[in-house]
């Protein structure tokens, strides 16, 4: 099916720039909110996107204006009538979300296409509050929408195929990089990154190492932020929200006290002003007192090592049980963490190459990734046992680019 109308509801952060890449394309769009104030920001912060190509020259102001004039802002339903595609960008709340879907199944034909940018919760779920399971689909976008090229493309159970080869086409005349998702709690990309942004919390919180430090190290090994600078960037509230959805659906995880005080306090990143670290007149010395605050309660550790592997090798572990439960396939889990997470690693040369998880693991070895698992199961816990599939290779000696095979084929 071509889409030849789209509709946005939620005039947030997301929800405006979603609507921008939408113009950009070429096509029109309805962006609904159900507040005017919102509904207003929504439409600066879209302008503002295009007055930043103005500024720099890559666009005169008459395309832009062409662009903006390609959205329809409103508080109602009435303009959905003929929308090819609904793109939903509310808060991340199963409810939410849900009523929003069934009342736009009263008000949209048939054939109109659901999605959800949710990053995290079940499609399947969102489904169920509507009469058309079967064109309700995940739309992750990543932020900031405008630059980051990476859409993940999430069928649920009753996805159809012809929805899920519907939103792929759609996502490329968008100009993005879609990648085909099995529904999972938080879906490909934020399942492989949960364990390495609680692994560095962890670090921080059990006196392993500062943030300064932990950041510093992972910018050395290759990434182009450390964890906590990530976090602070993409929000505190969206790292907290994913955490706890994580932990409820997956057994044996637990949202780390830290993250919790950070939430609770209000420290919700950079554009709060603080976050693991302090912007502008803030600082981090709050932090600094919820980490005594979390050594002081019954049980906890303390003392514990930081090290680059702590935070890579469970990210490694991770992508392997996505490679098991065919989650998407093996180049593109990689990809996906390339272009969704800017993943880098620091070449022995110096240089620093793109690579996602499982290639990275195939440059070390899978049996040292097996034994780094194994000492850091022996040092923290069960949380590190290796996935089943990498005893598998390492058995069949699908060892890594050093054996010509490991998750993926190299010529040697």
């Amino acid at each position: 099916m071509y889409i030849f109308k789209a509709a946005v509801v939620g005039a947030g952060f997301m929800g405006a720039e979603i609507a921008q890449v939408i113009t950009y394309a070429g096509l029109p769009v309805v962006l609904k909110d159900i507040d005017q104030e919102m509904l207003d920001k929504g439409m600066e912060a879209l302008r503002e996107i295009y007055q930043r190509r103005v500024d720099k020259g890559k666009m005169t102001a008459t395309a832009m204006q062409e662009k903006v004039d390609l959205v329809i802002p409103t508080l109602s339903y009435d303009e959905f009538a003929d929308v090819d595609i609904v793109i939903e960008a509310v808060p991340e709340n199963m409810k939410i979300k849900q009523q929003v879907f069934a009342e736009l199944d009263k008000v949209c034909p048939t054939e109109t296409i659901f999605a959800s940018n949710t990053s995290a919760l079940s499609i399947q779920e969102m489904g169920s509050a509507t009469q058309r399971p079967h064109k309700v689909v995940g739309l992750h976008f990543f932020s900031p929408a405008h630059l980051m090229k990476l859409v993940e493309v999430v069928r649920s159970p009753d996805t159809s195929q012809e929805t899920v080869d519907d939103l792929v086409q759609f996502s490329e005349e968008l100009r993005k990089i879609p990648v085909v998702v099995k529904e999972c709690p938080g879906f490909l990309v934020n399942r492989i990154l949960v364990p390495y942004l609680f692994e560095a919390i962890l670090s921080l919180q059990e006196g392993a190492a500062t943030a300064s430090e932990i950041d510093a190290a992972m910018t050395e090994f290759g990434w182009p932020m450390g964890p906590f600078i990530l976090m602070d960037m993409i929000g505190i509230g969206v790292a907290y929200h994913t955490a706890v959805y994580m932990a409820s659906q997956k057994e044996g995880v637990t949202v780390p006290p830290l993250l919790e005080k950070l939430y609770q306090a209000g420290r919700l990143g950079e554009k709060a002003g603080a976050g693991f670290y302090g912007y502008g007149d803030q600082t981090d010395e709050p932090v600094k007192a919820m980490i005594k605050e979390v050594q002081a309660q019954p049980g906890a550790i303390t003392g514990t090592e930081f090290s680059v592997e702590r935070l890579m090798m469970p990210m490694v572990n991770e992508a392997a049980l996505c490679v098991m439960e065919e989650i998407a396939n093996i180049n593109d889990i990689d990809m996906a963490c390339i272009a969704g997470l800017g993943m880098q690693v620091r070449q022995k040369d110096g240089q620093v190459a793109r690579m996602g998880p499982l290639e990275y693991a195939d440059t070390v070895g899978l049996d040292v990734v097996v034994q780094k698992l194994e000492e850091l199961e022996k040092k923290f816990g069960p949380r590190f046992h290796p996935v089943d599939l990498l005893y598998q290779k390492v058995k069949a000696g699908e060892l890594g680019k050093k054996m010509g095979r490991g998750f993926k084929e190299y010529t040697t």
